[in-house]
């Protein structure tokens, strides 16, 4: 299993792509909404997925979730 981590501010998008998770059984491990981590990480827009290590923005991180989808 893929470790994910999202990174949120509450935005509609942020929001829009937790909903999509949630529906479609992905749990992310943590939920980061601290500006300072996510500044460190080099993130300039919101939400961000991390999965196992690489960042992926909302565009990337919805096909991730479709590609992922249980059978």
């Amino acid at each position: 299993m893929s470790k994910v981590i999202l990174y949120t501010t509450g935005c509609p998008n942020c929001l829009a792509l937790e909903k999509l998770m949630k529906k479609n059984g992905i749990i992310p491990d943590s939920v980061i909404s601290d500006y300072n981590i996510m500044s460190e990480k080099g993130i300039l827009s919101v939400p961000m997925l991390e999965v196992d290590g690489k960042l992926l923005n909302f565009y990337q991180a919805v096909q991730w979730i479709w590609i992922n989808l249980p059978n």
